[in-house]
């Protein structure tokens, strides 16, 4: 079983530069698609980033030029540089790692104020 714990999320005014970590512990041998979801209120769940064990990432159309994801596999850390942000990005965002299950992260709070 795998273990993520995020951290980094915050209040932040628009324009603003946040940086999100999620590590990694337990059966983390292994490991494929590392990334970052989101939820706002009232809203679903969606993919913001994904980065797989190989490097390759992909991002949501709405994050594009402005978040990017990289991996630490020695430290076996992902994380979200978020730049420009918006109020629109004001939501819980989850960590979420691949083996042969997905596992979650606790979510962390990203608040962007206008």
């Amino acid at each position: 079983q795998v273990q993520l714990v995020e951290s980094g999320g915050g209040l932040v005014q628009a324009g603003g530069s946040l940086r999100l970590s999620c590590a990694a512990s337990g059966s983390i041998f292994s490991l494929d698609n590392m990334g970052w979801y989101r939820q706002a209120p009232g809203k679903q769940r969606e993919l913001v980033a994904r980065i797989t064990n190989l490097g390759s990432t992909n991002y949501a159309d709405s994050v594009k030029g402005r978040f990017t994801i990289s991996r630490d596999t020695a430290k076996n850390t992902v994380y979200l540089q978020m730049s420009s942000l918006k109020p629109e990005d004001t939501a819980v965002y989850y960590c979420f790692a691949d083996k042969t299950v997905r596992s979650w992260g606790q979510g962390t709070q990203v608040t962007v104020s206008s």
